[in-house]
């Protein structure tokens, strides 16, 4: 699970609710004191939520970019459903190309980034159209499914989900952690945010994670400028993986020194000045 350093947001940014017409959604919406040179769009990972970027948001802003990062359907204050299918990844990825609408960029002047799970269903939305979208970062997200160890938690994960509630689910993972992480001061942040997911969205987005497809020669077709950036280490898909990723996909890459699964909480900093040098360095559209 993701720990973001704060559940509290800076003050260039508010939360507010993106309505499209798929719904509405909670975001985190960052903007800087300048016109903006471009928005970026980014989608949470597997149970987390928009708060996983707030640390990326003021150095993001900072470099001239306006930043939306969104809860998905079914996460944290975002509205789901109990239906599993509503969480199938061709109807997240049809939320974002609603999302990337509503924000009325314009066509191929939004930069998309997903993490991990988001990273998956970032590339599906460009698969679907990639119109919207000037690039894409997938950040610690993988070619196709998670290692088998990953598949093992998610499918204990979703067979607890299937029989328990929320609350014995989050006091049993609490359980399980080592001790020096079972105390972080973030525990009821993390413990609200948890209840406030859907169920059916994390069995759903679970079951995606472990049977996703390589998809990694159809994104390369899309012609869509792609980075890929991840810590130095990873326990969900191997580092080498991103790395050959890259290479089909002639992507810019980036290795954040220091940071796992999670560069965005571990070394926002250095997170964000990567992030902002790609985007710079694409041409004007």
């Amino acid at each position: 699970m993701s720990r973001p350093p704060t559940f509290t947001p800076p003050p260039c940014a508010r939360p507010r609710v993106l309505a499209t017409e798929r719904g509405d959604f909670a975001v985190l919406d960052a903007v800087p004191a300048a016109p903006a040179r471009a928005t970026a769009l980014l989608l949470p990972g597997y149970t987390g939520s928009k708060e996983d970027f707030i640390a990326l948001l003021e150095p993001l802003t900072g470099a001239g970019y306006r930043v939306v990062a969104v809860d998905g359907r079914g996460q944290y204050e975002s509205q789901g459903t109990d239906r599993q299918d509503s969480y199938s990844q061709a109807q997240l990825a049809r939320d974002v190309q609603a999302q990337a609408a509503a924000l009325g960029e314009g066509p191929g002047r939004l930069h998309l980034l997903g993490h991990s799970l988001g990273g998956q269903i970032a590339r599906a939305a460009v698969l679907l159209d990639a119109t919207s979208f000037r690039s894409l970062t997938l950040m610690s997200s993988g070619p196709a499914e998670v290692v088998a160890a990953q598949r093992d938690k998610v499918r204990l994960l979703s067979e607890a989900l299937s029989v328990l509630s929320m609350d014995e689910v989050w006091q049993a993972m609490q359980a399980m952690e080592p001790p020096q992480d079972a105390d972080t001061g973030d525990g009821a942040d993390l413990r609200r945010r948890w209840l406030a997911h859907s169920p059916a969205q994390l069995i759903a987005t679970g079951a995606q994670l472990a049977a996703e497809p390589d998809r990694v020669d159809e994104l390369a077709a899309a012609g869509l400028p792609v980075h890929v950036l991840s810590g130095e280490r990873d326990d969900v898909w191997p580092v080498e993986l991103f790395d050959a990723m890259a290479r089909r996909l002639g992507a810019r890459r980036t290795t954040i020194a220091g940071a796992e699964h999670s560069p965005n909480t571990a070394r926002p900093q250095e997170t964000a000045k990567a992030l902002a040098a790609f985007w710079d360095g694409l041409p004007d559209v």
